[in-house]
């Protein structure tokens, strides 16, 4: 007897000692480490660590990390030509393109050993957010800015797309949103990676067809949706009259719900402490009030809670970052994730080959010749 489920909705397709889930308890966990022990005591360097290892770094481990990251955050020349030359394409466009190209310029591109796989992490990890940010520049007639070496992956880039150096609250707000983002179990992207891996193709390969699954908008993209609404509606005082009349017209609001939990996203609750905190900050307070009262509304009207997407918006936003590199910024945290699982599955391999369930006529269908079609 067959087991089938649309979208594979809580079908178990592997296993993995990198990600936890309890949809319906509302827990998340990297390695066993609650997502809010990580928010409130780790560094995105640190949770890379950890999701690389199994384990949390010492000192000098997390320095050696944080050295390498920022000794490789330099892209390749040819890479830096082609973002010269698409200053008007779609920026997960550029992104995995450019992610791509990364491996044509590696000595290292075919060796698969476990060592050459993770220097290749660590080098993806790097120049994911430079490519982000060096785009971003171009594309806007801005100089490039050369990153400080002193920087964390988190303030360096901001840094460099903005040309303003982080204060310690904006610092910490994205670190802190780039640990919520880096991994989230067998997502669609995540698992498109391994399927790929899975065949032993290389991890520039694999990143690649995550980049690709992430780009598409049931999955990507749901935060650039929100922060569309809230600056259309403009005015605390009517978001409620918009969700009223979105829910009239049978339109869906963006950022609430989740596959898999079936109660308050943890990763919301602290993405909603820093739209608060960031808004009074920098002069976007509004933003944070119109978020909470459609949160309020859809809760109140729909019972749905808001996934990691709806508050990330503001914070976005709050942060400086543009709208649309809102989801290459989620495949700038995500690269930890889905690099970690790419490791995982080469080191117990097995090529992910699911079956389908057929429903068409299964056989002896017979032959029709041309002139009688």
């Amino acid at each position: 007897m067959s087991i089938t489920a649309a979208g594979l909705e809580g079908v178990v397709a592997g296993e993995s000692e990198i990600c936890y889930i309890d949809g319906h308890q509302g827990i998340l966990s990297y390695r066993g480490y609650n997502i809010n022990v990580l928010a409130e005591n780790a560094t995105f360097e640190e949770v890379v660590h950890l999701l690389w290892t199994g384990r949390l770094p010492r000192q000098v481990e997390l320095d050696q990390l944080k050295a390498e990251l920022v000794s490789h955050r330099a892209i390749p020349v040819r890479v830096a030509e082609f973002l010269k030359g698409v200053s008007s394409a779609p920026p997960m466009d550029v992104l995995r393109t450019a992610v791509s190209m990364l491996s044509l310029d590696d000595p290292l591109a075919r060796d698969t050993s476990a060592a050459a796989n993770a220097v290749k992490a660590t080098k993806l990890m790097a120049r994911t957010a430079t490519i982000v940010t060096t785009y971003h520049r171009l594309r806007t007639g801005q100089t490039l800015i050369e990153g400080d070496p002193g920087l964390g992956l988190a303030a360096n880039f901001l840094y460099t797309l903005t040309g303003k150096r982080p204060d310690e609250l904006m610092e910490r707000a994205f670190d802190v949103a780039l640990t919520l983002h880096a991994d989230h179990e067998l997502n669609a992207s995540t698992f498109a990676a391994r399927v790929t891996a899975a065949t032993l193709s290389d991890i520039y390969s694999a990143v690649t067809s995550a980049i690709g699954a992430l780009k598409g908008p049931l999955h990507g993209g749901a935060n650039e949706d929100v922060i569309r609404m809230l600056l259309e509606v403009g005015d605390p005082e009517r978001a409620v009259e918009r969700v009223l009349d979105m829910f009239a017209r049978k339109v869906k609001i963006p950022g609430f719900g989740h596959r898999v939990y079936r109660t308050d996203d943890p990763r919301a609750t602290h993405l909603r402490m820093m739209s608060e905190e960031l808004g009074r900050r920098t002069g976007h307070q509004s933003l944070f009030l119109m978020s909470e009262r459609v949160e309020q509304t859809v809760r109140k009207e729909k019972q749905l809670n808001p996934n990691v997407d709806f508050y990330s918006a503001s914070t976005y936003y709050s942060l400086g970052i543009p709208i649309d590199l809102f989801t290459p910024v989620f495949a700038v945290s995500r690269m930890s994730g889905w690099t970690a699982h790419v490791l995982e599955q080469y080191r117990n391999n097995r090529l992910i080959r699911p079956r389908a369930e057929y429903l068409g006529n299964p056989d002896g269908m017979p032959w029709i010749p041309m002139d009688a079609r």
